[in-house]
């Protein structure tokens, strides 16, 4: 009972308030939905398991791939399959897995941003083996997946960066919002979290949340035990808020599994059997009911994973990758029909890179530094920001000797160019990400 009870909450809303009155009419309501020319969304894909970026963005100049060729060994791509990057970028190309995410860049439409990770501060090799301070658990996987969502470099910091942008501005751009500002399509997440604001969580393709698939007879009695649950007072705190939140899963259900409905679907052709791109769905789809849904913003998280390729890394990652361009693409498509890719800015995040040297299972093992996707109509497109590390085992971006490339950029940077973006004023970044201050600048530019 318990886990059912959590398994809804999950996928109906995992956050607080309830199904506005004057919802409706939706179809008068939707009617808006081309003229809200103030709205911005945030689309985070985190690519859990930490995505190979060596093997994602690949130096193509003959002298760069005899480097790469040479020291990846195994999982050195043949350069002749390597899809090369247009304008600036020529030096550069991406997996072959990735032709929708070239296209988008050399359209301008898309932009690459290397050697990110988590930092405390500006940080060199000498800095690093000598001590320096650093984020706590490098290289283990659940602590720089909180670290990435959370910007706060360690991973006990209980909200993540989304969560507080919500806390500081959701009144501000969403007064008359009937949903949260966040939603997640990839369940519960540090990301969404904040300290005064949670997030509606759904399942893609199943808005609802609370349907019943065991007959008129069995869902009904269930639906009636479920609400006298709910209505029962109990006076312990607890159990109230339990309820509490409960109620507005069904109400946020409701109310998104409602406005949906109320509009003709999307003609944008997503990818079939392809997790990611049913994610991407759903968010295209609650976009385009956001003006009856009462919001100007609106963030969103999404997941793929496993990239954690300590063994046959060539197949596994090209199945992955394969997976996420065009789903990426699909969604892009999507917003160009809602004529919304101008205010929609995705962005790839995930645990760490790899490590350039290959292991003896044809894999690699947890890195740190990577190389990030940001994509949309107003990404200033087509280039690649930040420095890109100096492949070399022992050399002068190695914290060790097998190529993991001490961070060049800050996640704490990378999410402040995006939160600036989508509303965060300069003076209010600190309430967002503690250290800022640490770093000469807080803004990268690619949008």
């Amino acid at each position: 009972m318990k886990a059912n009870r959590r398994s809804f909450i999950k996928y109906a809303s995992l956050a607080a308030a309830g199904n506005a009155a004057g919802l409706r009419p939706f179809g008068l309501l939707n009617s808006l939905a081309q003229t809200t020319s103030n709205y911005k969304a945030l689309v985070c894909v985190f690519l859990f398991g930490g995505n190979d970026a060596n093997n994602t963005l690949i130096q193509f100049d003959t002298t760069g791939y005899a480097n790469y060729s040479t020291i990846r060994g195994p999982l050195a791509i043949p350069q002749s399959q390597l899809l090369q990057l247009g304008g600036s970028a020529t030096n550069f190309a991406l997996n072959p897995n990735l032709p929708e995410v070239q296209a988008l860049f050399n359209n301008k439409n898309a932009a690459l941003v290397a050697n990110v990770g988590t930092l405390m501060q500006p940080t060199t090799r000498a800095q690093y083996l000598a001590g320096s301070l650093v984020p706590t658990n490098l290289f283990s996987h659940i602590d720089q997946q909180n670290e990435w969502q959370n910007a706060a470099q360690s991973g006990a910091t209980s909200s993540g960066w989304a969560g507080r942008i919500a806390d500081l501005i959701s009144g501000q751009y969403n007064p008359s919002g009937q949903i949260p500002m966040i939603t997640s399509v990839a369940g519960d997440t540090l990301f969404c979290n904040g300290s005064a604001s949670t997030p509606v969580s759904v399942s893609p393709g199943n808005l609802g949340g609370a349907s019943c698939s065991e007959g008129t007879t069995e869902c009904g009695a269930q639906q009636t035990t479920a609400q006298a649950l709910l209505n029962f007072s109990s006076g312990v705190s607890l159990i109230t808020a339990d309820n509490s939140i409960t109620n507005n899963a069904y109400a946020y259900a409701k109310t998104l599994s409602d406005a949906v409905q109320s509009v003709s679907p999307l003609q944008t052709v997503f990818p079939a059997n392809n997790s990611l791109a049913a994610q991407l769905k759903q968010i295209a789809q609650i976009i385009q009911v956001r003006a009856a849904l009462g919001v100007s913003r609106q963030i969103f998280f999404a997941s793929v994973g496993n990239f954690d390729t300590h063994a046959n890394q060539i197949a596994l990652q090209s199945a992955l990758l394969a997976s996420v361009s065009p789903a990426l693409n699909a969604f892009y498509q999507a917003t160009q029909e809602l004529g919304v890719q101008n205010n929609v800015t995705s962005f790839t995040m995930s645990d760490f890179s790899r490590t350039f040297q290959p292991n003896s299972n044809t894999g690699s093992d947890h890195a740190w530094g990577s190389h990030h996707i940001v994509l949309g109509g107003a990404v200033n497109g087509g280039q690649i920001y930040g420095k890109f590390p100096t492949l070399a085992l022992n050399g002068p971006d190695d914290s060790g000797s097998n190529g993991r490339w001490v961070p060049t950029t800050s996640t704490v940077q990378y999410a402040s160019t995006l939160a600036q973006w989508f509303g965060v004023s300069v003076a209010q970044l600190p309430s967002v990400f503690p250290n800022i201050g640490a770093f000469s600048t807080n803004n990268l530019g690619f949008v």
